[in-house]
């Protein structure tokens, strides 16, 4: 099998060349990458001051062309049927809507509430893999799943400023739950390059056709990036979108839907600190706030070593 074109971290010992962790870790490793990226795409929705539906036509629109460009001058480009084309298209539909919906939390919430709201996903995902997929549900899955949102429960309950932020980032955590499930399936098929440039492509033209509707609810002040916008929006869609998505991709080949989803929770902490150091955020948050993220990150490390013993059984490490 072709190896990603962005560079994979491999650890290797001696002369011999023999891995240090197996694929399995090595799939943690790319997925906890993918993770911080996305804790900083926050930030950067703060920092780029366009409405959060035009936000994300700009960040689709340049993601498309720098991945084809890419795979262009790589001739990599691969051409898929109709069918295979509208079934990733709808799935970059999903990923629209969950980028609009989060980037709408951060505007109208703050950074550390959109981040937090992400935890909801692993929640979502345990009841979601097992209807699509026809499988039975996992009880420790929704226990965990249920863990996170208590800590969402308690930050919301004491922080209701925030209710309309807090409305959008829970519809951004069902779309966050929904498109890996697809995207495990399509894997099965498809390169994680291709993937995303039709996936970003069926998004942009989703969001194409939907935004003046959008923008009747929730106006902009205005269209055009400005220069500062420019710059990052160029961060967004290369190292935080192409880069974050290949790297997400190949690790969902070695691991489940919800461990993806729930290591994700691991967003707001990378997020939260971002904030923190950018924007002092936690001026506005109480100790509820921390009680909240700290059930989170209990339950994406429940979750992880869960994961890890699971692995280390079926493939242990050998002696010599």
């Amino acid at each position: 099998m072709r190896r990603s074109f962005f560079a994979v971290i491999h650890f290797k010992i001696g002369n011999h060349g023999q891995p240090i962790f197996g694929n399995m870790k090595k799939a943690f490793v790319q997925l906890h990458m993918a993770v911080f990226l996305a804790g900083f795409t926050a930030i950067l929705g703060k920092l780029i001051g366009l409405n959060e539906g035009i936000l994300v036509w700009y960040r689709m629109l340049l993601t498309v062309l720098v991945l084809a460009a890419i795979l262009f001058y790589r001739k990599q480009l691969v051409k898929l049927s109709l069918k295979e084309t509208a079934a990733v298209a709808a799935v970059g539909c999903i990923i629209a809507i969950h980028w609009v919906s989060f980037y709408g939390s951060v505007k109208y919430g703050n950074v550390s509430i959109a981040v937090v709201c992400i935890s909801a996903s692993g929640f979502f995902t345990a009841f979601f893999d097992p209807l699509i997929n026809r499988k039975s549900i996992s009880v420790i899955d929704v226990v965990l799943g249920a863990i996170a949102i208590v800590g969402i429960y308690i930050i919301f309950d004491f922080h209701p400023q925030f209710k309309l932020g807090i409305i959008f980032g829970i519809v951004s955590a069902i779309g966050s739950s929904l498109f890996p499930i697809f995207n495990k399936r399509l894997l099965q098929k498809h390169d994680p390059e291709t993937i995303t440039l039709y996936e970003m492509g069926g998004g942009l033209l989703a969001l194409t056709l939907i935004i003046l509707l959008y923008l009747q609810f929730f106006p902009a002040a205005y269209f055009l990036p400005t220069i500062h916008d420019w710059l990052w929006l160029l961060l967004l869609a290369s190292v935080c979108t192409v880069l974050c998505f290949d790297l997400q991709l190949n690790s969902l080949k070695k691991l489940s839907p919800f461990t993806c989803n729930l290591a994700y929770n691991l967003e707001p902490v990378y997020g939260i600190l971002l904030a923190f150091i950018f924007f002092r955020e936690n001026k506005d948050l109480s100790n509820h706030f921390y009680l909240g993220v700290g059930l989170i990150i209990l339950a994406v490390a429940l979750q992880t070593l869960r994961v890890w013993y699971s692995s280390s059984r079926l493939f242990p490490r050998q002696a010599g």
